[in-house]
């Protein structure tokens, strides 16, 4: 980020901010769909981060540690959508159209992928939020656990749950789909 932007930004420049947030978005509204794992509470995370952002922006000491302020509003903010999602969970059913004019390998692809959609679903957001920012935004641990607002040992141990967990659905999810296979048969 523009460091003279930021200290723009926090003596009340709009247009500073906005450039400040459209430089931003592409790169929040992929983070925000990766943990929330769902386009529209991602979008409205971002705005909600984005609004907290310019209201506490006179707040941030270090105008070159913004990127990683604004990661950490976004954070607080995707854990109170899924908060407020969880009360109104809905069961979505995809039906994949097509499947028969891929290829083997394509298809092999997209079924691995359905299963990690799946997995990742599964896992309490704070452990998605962890595996995002770690492997996802390939950021270092200090950075990722300052994100998150956690200890770097907290993070270490909630990475190793998370793919621990992740590992036992998509296993969970094989062992059902093989059983599955051998009563049909």
């Amino acid at each position: 980020m523009d460091r003279a932007l930021v200290v723009r930004a926090q003596t009340g420049d709009h247009d500073a901010f906005t450039s400040l947030a459209a430089a931003s978005l592409g790169h929040l509204n992929s983070v925000a769909r990766l943990i929330l794992r769902d386009p529209q509470d991602a979008g409205d995370a971002v705005q909600d981060a984005l609004v907290e952002a310019w209201r506490s922006i006179r707040s941030l000491r270090d105008p070159d540690r913004f990127s990683a302020w604004l990661h950490r509003l976004l954070v607080r903010s995707c854990y109170d959508r899924a908060r407020r999602e969880r009360r109104n969970q809905i069961t979505e059913i995809r039906i994949a159209s097509g499947l028969e004019q891929t290829t083997p390998d394509r298809q092999r692809s997209l079924a691995i992928r359905d299963q990690l959609e799946r997995g990742l679903r599964r896992l309490p957001i704070e452990q998605r939020a962890a595996l995002v920012l770690t492997y996802y935004l390939d950021l270092p641990l200090a950075e990722s656990a300052a994100a998150l607002g956690i200890p770097i040992g907290t993070l270490k141990s909630r990475l190793h749950r998370s793919i621990d967990a992740l590992r036992a659905i998509v296993d969970a999810d094989d062992r059902e789909s093989a059983s599955g296979k051998e009563s049909l048969a």
